[in-house]
């Protein structure tokens, strides 16, 4: 059955609202040839798309020619604004931008494990009235918030933890009481990292793959066939609990000890560095074991004479042909590799992803030479072929998601033919 006028009208809008957001800005006629429509329904959509406020003229095409066919169309980006913040248990920061997903205004704040529930969540929810009054936002739109822990896919709360600190769980319910109008959001921060990863960063090129989560905490995300899979309770890639030889005892239902945490978490990853004689001295807020991973890859990749070993490549003779601290170095970069690639193998095993993404504070510190390592070591224990990447969005992933998932969201409201 044909759709109703209505309906394709809302259909071709969303078609054209989706190019700009993609192209930019657009002629009526450039407008015409990538949706194929014809010439008087763009005119029709234009008029209509202008009327409604989502679109605006942002110019002339650098054509010769002048007139109506000329200009170019945009989105009307301060339609609405955003907020996204990534909370983690020491600190908080958040970004403010535009309809289009500019940045305008971006801040953090420390929150020490000494602060009162009460002043935690108002020392973040200022931060964000700072950031938003920084960028001229008199009202937030949408807020997307990123935070470790596990989400209620069904009703979108943080789910209660010993692990984490109360305020984590009030500040969604501050934010929405301090912007009533606006639809706040929150999603688990692996799961952002994996989006942004996706949308802008190392799995580009993929439709599937596992993003590892590797910091204070161990996490995974999994994107199959494109979309991100959370499962029944929200707890898929809780592979911090899973069970791995080489630990003390067996993960319960409430302490991951004894699970893959046990060995491949900050603590279990400074302990073993202290082990092979690594020190370092953290930069800003990182966790002291990124720090130390960090200082390992600079000395792998220098021997005694200030020459590397090459594209992290394993050296051979730890002993005779290089500096102690460069012998230091790759013993513990493999023994952390060898770790890994337990949890690694496991998941492999299970999805067979044919790629993994190495994010989190320590696998951002490890980049090429961890991510190469655990992929020899994968190549070894597995027959299915899978690509060990590291991530390329750095520390902005989590924010980066955020504020993706804040636009898909907002964008959704305002391009929906109700919104207009």
């Amino acid at each position: 059955m044909p759709a109703s006028p209505s309906t394709a009208r809302a259909i071709n809008d969303r078609l054209a609202l989706d190019l700009l957001q993609r192209e930019g800005p657009l002629t009526a006629g450039r407008l015409k040839q990538l949706t194929g429509l014809s010439r008087p329904t763009v005119a029709d959509l234009v008029e209509r798309l202008t009327v409604s406020g989502l679109i605006e003229v942002a110019g002339e095409s650098g054509e010769q020619r002048r007139g109506p066919n000329a200009k170019l169309y945009g989105i009307v980006a301060g339609r609405a604004h955003l907020a996204a913040l990534d909370v983690r248990t020491e600190s908080v920061a958040v970004l403010v931008s535009d309809l289009l997903g500019r940045v305008l205004a971006e801040a953090s704040v420390p929150i020490g494990d000494n602060t009162g529930t009460g002043p935690a969540v108002e020392r973040a929810v200022g931060l964000v009235e700072r950031a938003a009054k920084e960028a001229g936002a008199e009202r937030l739109h949408t807020v997307g918030i990123g935070v470790p822990g596990l989400i209620d896919p069904a009703g979108g709360e943080l789910r209660g933890s010993s692990g984490l600190p109360e305020w984590h769980r009030r500040l969604m319910a501050a934010l929405q009481e301090r912007y009533p109008e606006a639809r706040v959001g929150v999603e688990n921060e692996t799961n952002l990292a994996a989006l942004a990863e996706q949308r802008d960063g190392a799995a580009r090129d993929r439709d599937t793959f596992v993003l590892l989560w590797l910091g204070l905490g161990i996490g995974a995300a999994v994107v199959l066939d494109g979309t991100l899979r959370r499962g029944v309770s929200g707890g898929a890639g809780e592979i911090g609990f899973l069970p791995v030889p080489g630990t003390s005892g067996l993960p319960s239902a409430t302490d991951c000890d004894g699970g893959f945490h046990s060995v491949a978490g900050a603590t279990a990853v400074a302990a073993l560095a202290a082990r092979h004689g690594v020190t370092a001295v953290p930069e800003g807020p990182e966790p002291h074991a990124a720090a130390l991973v960090r200082e390992a890859v600079r000395r792998s990749s220098t021997d005694k004479d200030g020459e590397g070993c090459g594209d992290g490549e394993e050296c051979g003779d730890h002993s005779q042909n290089h500096h102690p601290d460069h012998a230091a170095a790759e013993r513990f970069l493999d023994a952390l590799a060898d770790r890994v690639a337990l949890g690694a193998a496991a998941v492999v095993s299970v999805l067979d992803p044919g790629c993994l993404v190495l994010a989190g504070e320590i696998g951002r510190a490890g980049a090429g030479t961890l991510a190469d390592r655990v992929q020899r070591r994968l190549t070894r224990m597995s027959p299915l072929a899978t690509e060990v990447r590291p991530s390329t969005l750095g520390g902005g992933a989590v924010l980066r998601g955020a504020l993706l998932t804040a636009r898909d969201r907002a964008q959704d409201v305002l391009f929906a033919p109700q919104g207009r």
